[in-house]
């Protein structure tokens, strides 16, 4: 409800962004460098002894067998929670520091103004870094349309932001590789460009709410101080607390689940359902995912055991796309600034694209 009211704010636009600067001592800059340093050493170390630790912990403390539905299940869940949650940990900090240099205001002057193929391109890859979730879509909406970005531009940004994000790619990266992190976080960026892109050709402005027409930018000066070394990093650990302190039990809930289907659905099952053969299996993926409600942190896991046991990876991603990027919240959370043909269309062009992506992946892998 807070979200929602929040939108009657009329926000800041054509934001013109002004700095304070502040700079660090070179001793603290080199205190911190080596204690980063000291800190991946053992976060490596840890790392690499997840495998053996879990397999003794699974199979010499509770005495469970390997081949045993129960023993696999429960290596897979032993194994891969903490080793999610250290990636997560690890990823997230780094980006939390990326994101000092993001602010909403400079995303938002950086991108008004630009040509529309190029403001496409550039708010898909803001999305990846910028600290944006569906459910910031309206209020970012707001501030980007008032601040004179393209609405198609604003489209891709907003596709890109809940869709292609760190937690999709650590997760992905820790689960299946960085082959397909790569092809997600490929497929996800053009696919976020080309549906920005097709969104601004159809000239659509006409169905924003009438009240969202009429805000004008205010062109007042925001004045940010630049941050320190001490200050980014604490930005860091703050994302850290605040990202992972929030989707830990969607991790531990989608690995829990992961593992059950890990352990006792039979080999090949998947392929049955959410196979390449039949041609109806990635509509049919996508279908049930714009319904759901759930967040890269609690899908992805499923989708590393769905794909272990026959499922084709073009579906479930289609799945995780469909979820992630048209969950039915934020449709409803859109209709507040957007009219019913607007929001159809962005569903529809985003609907398309992930199909495409499904086919294209059950065709070529």
């Amino acid at each position: 409800m807070e979200l929602l009211n929040s939108i009657n704010d009329k926000p800041e636009a054509k934001t013109q962004v002004m700095e304070k600067t502040s700079v660090a001592p070179r001793h603290i800059k080199v205190k911190f460098l080596f204690a980063g340093l000291a800190g991946l050493v053992v976060w490596y170390v840890v790392y690499r002894q997840l495998l053996p630790f879990s397999q003794y912990l699974t199979y010499n403390i509770f005495g469970l067998t390997p081949e045993s539905h129960l023993g696999e299940a429960v290596e897979f869940f032993v194994y891969d929670t903490p080793k999610v949650l250290m990636l997560l940990t690890l990823v997230v900090f780094g980006v939390g520091i990326i994101r000092t240099f993001f602010t909403p205001e400079k995303t938002r002057a950086l991108l008004a103004g630009k040509r529309e193929s190029a403001g496409n391109v550039l708010a898909a890859m803001l999305g990846i870094v910028t600290p944006f979730c569906s459910c910031s879509a309206v209020p970012l909406f707001l501030g980007f349309v008032t601040a004179g970005v393209p609405l198609g531009v604003t489209f891709s940004f907003l596709i890109a932001a809940p869709m292609v994000n760190e937690i999709a790619l650590v997760l992905l990266y820790g689960l299946l590789g960085w082959k397909v992190a790569a092809l997600y976080l490929g497929t996800g960026l053009l696919l976020a460009i080309i549906a920005g892109w097709a969104i601004g050709r159809l000239g659509m402005e006409k169905h924003m709410e009438d009240w969202v027409l009429d805000l004008r930018a205010d062109g007042g000066a925001i004045i940010e101080e630049s941050l320190t070394l001490q200050d980014r990093i604490k930005k860091g650990g703050e994302a850290v607390k605040d990202i992972v302190g929030k989707v830990w039990i969607y991790v531990i809930a989608g690995i829990a689940v992961g593992a059950a289907i890990h352990g006792y659905v039979p080999e090949n099952f998947m392929a049955s359902i959410m196979g390449k053969d039949a041609w109806w299996t990635v509509p049919a993926a996508v279908l049930v995912g714009i319904p759901m409600y759930s967040n890269a942190a609690g899908i992805v896991p499923v989708i590393h055991a769905l794909l272990g046991k026959g499922a084709a990876l073009g579906t479930v991603l289609a799945f995780m796309m469909s979820v992630i990027a048209l969950s039915l919240p934020e449709a409803v959370i859109l209709r507040k600034v957007l009219k019913p043909q607007l929001i159809a269309t962005f569903i529809g062009v985003v609907g398309i694209g992930i199909l495409l992506v499904g086919y294209l992946f059950n065709l070529i892998i």
